[in-house]
């Protein structure tokens, strides 16, 4: 091992351990003080807007130096608006309810014993993601909230957007008298620090700091962490998102929650990437639909049958149905019923969103009860796939998983709990 590999090494070993004593410092915290630095940190972000912001402009010139463009770099942008509503957002955060202490489940044993189920934090959390700067203060927001210490690597290509936004984060935790080590930003652009993130941030022991890992970028970066992960990954799959068009839909309905759930923000994972349509009513529904989202600059490639129904429309091939785009461009495809698109979705879809459109309660509940994905939409665009919509105030993700969290993980899912028996004395036989 190098000299510099040493020194990465122990800068991320000491992080690790940091993050341990900032993750006793908010175990040990009350709510009040908690909520305090989550207003402080959006407070920060506000007064700190100029060098957020000239910071962004250097990530993004780099960005565009190397090639970036199109949604990626929309994903990388920041302004005066995104960042004022990544401060509303964190504001959200502080106004909901503290998690930790929640009693979940309570009961008596016939000897007396006095048993609660109560929510309690995970303890340290890395956080591994790419191109978003905004997860950088979601993140912090919602562990703080959850009273979890967390260590953030953010991809390369928004370091220096990250710091700034860090830098405010550490503001608005000292002033609420919190440790700046509560929530640490790997400085290093170094892509061994993430291979040092999955081995867990061991310290000097050679015990993992580090309790659970959360990944959220591109299918790559989520198969490395599952595979070389030491510790519990918290999967944020692509969101490869699917709208079943029914029969029994309102055209004007679908023309409209199709159009918005691809073209809204088409690099956002809960863009729609799969049309599919009710073969029973595919010439009253599809042409309609695809002229709109053809008048707006979305590209569409179907099977023959759509093909037939739509000029202008692209075959598509089976990588079509494969690929979350995050672009103007949208796989269509004729199935048959509900069934047909289940079984669409089954073979094809991440886990993430899917929706129907409909006005038959009983397809739209056959629909709910067939689609196994961490968000199920009826008669509402796939763009709701978001923590805010839910009411979470930000997400650190949407989790594909199905142990633990799914779905929008806000600051209640980022708890476990623990066991809490009362007793007078008692003694087991």
């Amino acid at each position: 091992m190098s000299t510099s590999d040493n020194s990465l090494g122990a800068q991320m070993s000491a992080m690790g351990q940091a993050a341990r004593g900032g993750a006793e410092a908010l175990r040990l915290s009350d709510a009040q003080t908690r909520t305090r630095a989550i207003a402080a940190m959006a407070a920060s972000l506000r007064a700190r807007s100029e060098p957020i912001l000239a910071a962004n402009a250097k990530d993004l010139a780099t960005a565009r130096d190397n090639g970036v463009s199109g949604p990626m770099l929309d994903r990388l942008a920041l302004d005066a608006g995104r960042l004022e509503a990544i401060a509303a957002s964190l504001e959200v955060v502080a106004a909901i309810p503290d998690p930790l202490g929640e009693v979940m489940n309570h009961w008596t044993r016939p000897n007396g014993l006095d048993f609660s189920r109560v929510r309690t934090p995970i303890g340290v959390i890395a956080m591994i993601y790419e191109s978003r700067p905004n997860v950088t203060a979601d993140a912090a927001a919602l562990c703080i909230r959850s009273g979890n210490a967390v260590v953030l690597r953010g991809g390369s290509e928004c370091l220096a957007s990250n710091l700034a936004i860090h830098a405010a984060v550490v503001e608005g935790l000292e002033a609420a008298g919190l440790p700046a080590e509560c929530v640490q930003a790997v400085p290093t652009p170094d892509r061994a620090a993430v291979g040092l993130i999955l081995a867990g941030l061991c310290d000097e022991r050679g015990e993992r700091c580090v309790d659970l890992i959360i990944p959220r970028g591109g299918k790559s970066l989520v198969a490395r962490v599952q595979s070389e992960a030491r510790a519990p990954v918290l999967g944020h799959l692509e969101g490869l998102c699917h709208t079943f068009v029914h029969q029994g839909a309102d055209l004007t309905k679908a023309c409209e929650v199709v159009v918005n759930a691809k073209l809204r923000r088409v690099s956002v994972c809960g863009s729609l990437e799969t049309l599919l349509i009710d073969k029973v009513a595919a010439e009253r529904l599809l042409p309609p639909i695809a002229a709109d989202l053809m008048a707006k600059g979305c590209e569409l490639r179907g099977d023959t049958a759509s093909m037939a129904l739509v000029p202008g429309m692209s075959l598509a091939t089976e990588d079509d149905w494969r690929t979350e785009y995050l672009a103007p461009i949208l796989a269509v495809r004729i199935v048959e019923g509900v069934a047909g698109a289940a079984d669409h979705i089954r073979v094809y879809g991440s886990g993430h969103t899917d929706a129907i459109i409909t006005e038959d309660k009983a397809a739209a509940e056959a629909f709910i009860a067939s689609v196994d994905s961490a968000i199920v939409l009826v008669n509402a665009s796939t763009q709701f796939a978001d923590g805010g919509e839910f009411g979470f105030g930000a997400e650190i993700g949407i989790a594909t998983d199905k142990l633990h969290a799914r779905g929008p993980v806000g600051a209640e899912q980022l708890t476990t709990y623990k066991y809490v028996v009362r007793g007078t004395g008692q003694t087991r036989p």
